[in-house]
């Protein structure tokens, strides 16, 4: 349903994240994302759909072509094992955590709570302790319930639910997750499929471990990946990068080549700032991303806030896919794609100078020629040469 009409949509910093929130904004059901439609919406649900989803459970059918044999899918369902171990545990419940409802709390709050005096010193503390269980980015920002989905789905007849998030919570810890950049360099194929697969299932752990540590010091943690919210807002907000033509955030440690997770807690802790560096304006001139995908479901020309789109949050000006043409092309092959991360400019080593120069070029007034540097820069490498140097 549309915003209340006595709450203004805007927030005070929503600039500085680069966040333009209309007045049409509507919170989003997550019964309308593209995967969740693929159960229910007869525009979306298809036999290729039904063969996509079973393919991650041991019903692969390999065919002829590089990428795309039993041992490529047998690595990529491999890589999901954990975290399809965590979202299938209370499957006869309706509750598929991490995906369509928030991961269970394994470990009870503590009776007595730390005392923090220092909410910076804490924050700090917590992305440590982040990087200790092995997350490679964390930032935190305040729990903005306008990217809270309405509802979670019951995954038994894909009905909504209620969250039953816990009362308190007031603050959103993000963490990224680094793809391997090689088999990112080999999408599309059920190969690179793993790079995707291996980061769900370190994220599963890192946010219930990160969430037992909070929770032992007195404090509510629920830990979330694909659930409850939209992470890319809070991972603007928590300065961890830029929104970008190709639907994903931009950090200037991995560029677009990474996973976001993330934990509601009740924490007092001291938030971050967005970070805007010119990541909107190199995505004003840049359209590789657009041009290389191959059913053409990302968006040319400026962000606007078209809702043709069913499974698109209404209200927000941006860059917005067709998620209808971009899943289709994931069910035909029987496996993720993201050409789109491959290609972007920005999908580079930054331990690298000659990677950190172009960094800087791309984010300042020579940013065209930063555009031509690019060149064929995410050219497709064979899967095979990946198997090659084992």
């Amino acid at each position: 349903m549309p915003w209340p009409q006595n709450t203004p949509p805007q927030r005070d910093g929503d600039a500085a994240a680069g966040i333009d929130v209309t007045d049409g904004f509507e919170r989003f059901s997550q019964r309308n994302d593209i995967f969740t439609r693929a159960f229910w919406d007869e525009r979306v649900k298809s036999k290729h759909t039904a063969k996509f989803f079973a393919s991650y459970r041991m019903k692969a059918a390999p065919r002829r072509g590089d990428g795309f044999s039993q041992r490529d899918f047998a690595l990529r369902n491999a890589a999901w094992l954990i975290s399809d171990v965590v979202s299938s545990r209370r499957a006869h419940e309706g509750v598929r955590e991490g995906f369509q409802a928030a991961i269970r709390a394994d470990t009870p709050v503590a009776k007595e709570a730390l005392e923090i005096d220092d909410p910076t010193r804490m924050s700090a503390e917590v992305k440590r302790i982040a990087r200790f269980f092995g997350a490679d980015l964390c930032g935190i920002t305040d729990l903005d319930e306008r990217w809270l989905y309405t509802a979670r789905v019951d995954a038994r007849d894909m009905s909504e639910a209620p969250h039953d998030l816990p009362e308190g919570l007031t603050s959103v810890i993000v963490l990224g997750h680094e793809m391997d950049k090689d088999l990112v360099a080999t999408y599309p194929s059920a190969l690179a499929g793993a790079a995707t697969g291996r980061e769900y299932s370190h994220e599963a752990s890192i946010v219930m471990q990160l969430a037992a540590y909070i929770r032992n010091l007195g404090y509510e943690a629920v830990p979330s990946m694909n659930d409850t919210g939209l992470v890319i807002p809070y991972a603007v907000k928590a300065g961890l990068g830029e929104y970008a033509r190709n639907q994903m955030v931009i950090t200037p440690e991995f560029g677009p080549r990474l996973r976001f997770s993330k934990i509601f807690t009740s924490l007092p802790l001291a938030h971050d700032a967005p970070q805007p560096q010119g990541v909107k304006a190199f995505c004003d001139i840049c359209t590789k991303c657009a041009d290389a995908c191959p059913v053409k479901a990302l968006p040319y020309g400026p962000p606007s806030t078209s809702t043709a789109n069913v499974s698109a949050i209404k209200g927000v000006r941006k860059w917005t896919s067709d998620a209808e043409k971009c899943f289709s092309f994931w069910a035909r092959m029987a496996s993720d794609c993201a050409i789109c991360m491959r290609v972007c400019p920005f999908n580079r080593d930054f331990s690298k100078w000659r990677n950190r120069l172009w960094l800087k070029l791309a984010l300042g007034p020579l940013r065209k020629l930063a555009l031509r540097l690019a060149g064929k820069h995410g050219q497709r490498r064979k899967p095979s040469e990946w198997w090659n140097e084992a």
